[in-house]
C-alpha cells in the first residue's frame, strides 16, 4: 500500500464546486481517521468555504513523499477551477473540472497513489448542459476502469441495497433487466461482500420488478421468466441467494434479519428505504471496480452551500467505510 502501511491514503473530490462538497469538506475532523486525507480540487475554493465555517483545518499542497498528516490538517491537490464559482450558482464552464478530479482520483487509485477515494456530490444536469454527456459517478468511473457492469451499493448500518440497474428512466428498466444481467450483477455483489466487507456466504435476497413479484404472472411475467430463473442458475453455481420477494415486504425488519443484502431492480425500488432508513449516515460503495469508490448519500445542496448549514455525516460515514474496505481489500487483490 502506499505511504506508510498504517497510514492509507484517501483521495476525496471535491465535487461540483456550486454545490455543498466543498463546505462538508472544510468540517473533516482529521483526528477521527486514521488516515492521510487529500482533497482533489481548487485550492482557494476550499479554502474560501472553510474561511466562511470558521474552519481550523490545516490546507498544504499534496507531496506524494511527505510524512503522514499532522492533526487537523488536510492535503489539496490543486486543480484550477475553470470559472470563478459563486456558492449555489451553477455555472457549466466548470465541468471539465468536475470530470478532470474525477479522472484524477480514478487514476491514483489505479495506479495505487491512493488506497481508496470518496466522492462528494456532483451536479448531473450542468455536465451534460456543457454537452457532456454524464449519467453518474458509477458509470463515469466504469467506463474509466473498463468495468461493464458496475453495481450500486448503498449501505446503512446493516442495511444493503444494491441496484440491478442504475440511473435509467422507469420506462427502460424492464427492457434493461434480463437473466443474464441479474446473473452477472448477483455475481459481483456476492464476490464484494466477501472482498470488501468480510461476509463470509452472503445471504441475498432479490426482489421481484412487478408489484407483489408479479401476482403469479398476473401483474406481470418477469419473475417467472427472468429473474426466478436467474436466482435458479446462481444457486446451482452454490450462491446463498433467494427471491423473488415483493419488494414492498422484503424491507420489513423481521424480512431483512437473515439478509446480508438485498438486491432491488432499480434505483427507486431500493433507495427510498435506505435513505429513509439513513439519510446522513449512508454510503454509496461502486462494486466490481478494481479500485475503492465510496460516496456521500445526497445531492449538491445549492441552496445550503456556503451556509454553513449543511450536514457532512454522510462524508464521515463514506471516509470510514472506504477504509473498513481497505482492511480487506488488499488482502485479495
Amino acid at each position: 500500500m502506499p505511504d506508510a502501511p498504517n497510514t492509507p491514503i484517501i483521495a476525496i473530490t471535491s465535487g461540483e464546486p456550486a454545490g455543498i462538497g466543498p463546505d462538508i469538506i472544510a468540517q473533516i475532523d482529521t483526528s477521527n481517521f486514521a488516515a492521510r486525507l487529500v482533497v482533489i480540487g481548487d485550492h482557494e475554493l476550499i479554502e474560501s468555504r472553510a474561511r466562511l465555517q470558521d474552519s481550523k483545518i490545516n490546507f498544504h499542497s499534496y507531496q506524494p513523499d511527505r510524512t503522514p498528516q499532522q492533526h487537523n490538517s488536510i492535503e489539496i491537490l490543486h486543480i484550477p477551477l475553470t470559472s470563478v464559482c459563486t456558492p449555489g450558482v451553477l455555472c457549466s464552464d466548470n465541468a471539465n473540472y468536475v470530470l478532470e478530479i474525477l479522472r484524477l482520483a480514478c487514476d491514483g487509485c489505479q495506479n495505487r497513489k491512493f488506497d481508496a477515494m470518496v466522492t462528494t456530490p456532483v451536479q448531473k444536469e450542468i455536465i451534460n448542459r456543457a454537452g457532456i454527456p454524464f449519467t453518474g459517478h458509477t458509470e463515469f468511473l466504469a467506463k474509466i476502469c473498463g468495468v461493464k457492469n458496475p453495481v450500486m451499493l448503498l449501505t446503512s448500518g446493516s442495511l444493503r441495497v444494491a441496484l440491478a440497474t442504475t440511473h435509467l428512466s422507469l420506462r427502460q428498466v424492464p427492457d434493461a433487466i434480463d437473466s443474464e444481467l441479474i446473473i452477472r450483477i448477483v455475481q459481483i455483489l456476492d464476490h464484494d461482500l466477501r472482498q470488501r466487507f468480510n461476509i463470509d456466504k452472503p445471504h441475498i435476497k432479490v426482489c421481484g420488478l412487478n408489484p407483489h413479484a408479479g401476482e403469479g404472472g398476473y401483474l406481470g411475467r418477469e419473475e417467472i421468466d427472468i429473474i426466478k430463473p436467474a436466482i435458479d442458475v446462481l444457486k446451482q453455481k452454490g450462491l446463498n441467494i433467494s427471491g423473488p420477494y415483493p419488494a414492498d415486504t422484503v424491507f420489513t425488519p423481521q424480512a431483512l434479519e437473515d439478509a446480508d443484502a438485498v438486491l432491488a431492480m432499480y434505483h427507486d425500488q431500493g433507495l427510498p428505504v435506505l435513505k429513509h432508513a439513513g439519510f446522513h449516515h449512508a454510503v454509496n460503495t461502486t462494486l466490481g471496480l478494481p479500485i475503492i469508490r465510496t460516496s456521500v448519500d445526497h445531492g449538491t445542496a445549492l441552496d445550503l452551500a456556503g451556509s454553513n448549514l449543511a450536514n457532512p455525516d454522510s462524508l464521515f460515514a463514506a471516509i470510514e467505510s472506504a477504509l473498513d474496505q481497505s482492511k480487506y481489500f488488499y488482502k485479495h487483490a
